[in-house]
């Protein structure tokens, strides 16, 4: 599959790329207004995802969900059904 070119994926995406950054903004807002999250390790996470997005180069989606994601465990079990 060939890629969008740039000027018609920014022509297809901007409005919604800015609605989600305002969106994003406003829960930040909230978040500080309501105070002493500072320590969260959420907010770190979220911060961090943050200066992921600025970054330049292909990867972004990637490396984020990487942020919120556990490690891989090989031990793991599978949940069994009740």
């Amino acid at each position: 599959m060939k890629p969008l070119p740039a000027p018609d994926a920014l022509e297809k995406y901007y409005l919604e790329a800015r609605c989600r950054l305002l969106d994003l903004a406003a829960i930040l807002d909230r978040v500080d207004r309501g105070g002493g999250a500072a320590a969260d390790p959420r907010v770190a996470r979220i911060r961090e995802a943050l200066g992921t997005l600025v970054g330049a180069g292909p990867g972004r989606a990637e490396r984020i969900q990487s942020l919120f994601s556990l490690e891989y465990d090989p031990n793991w079990k599978r949940p069994q059904p009740r």
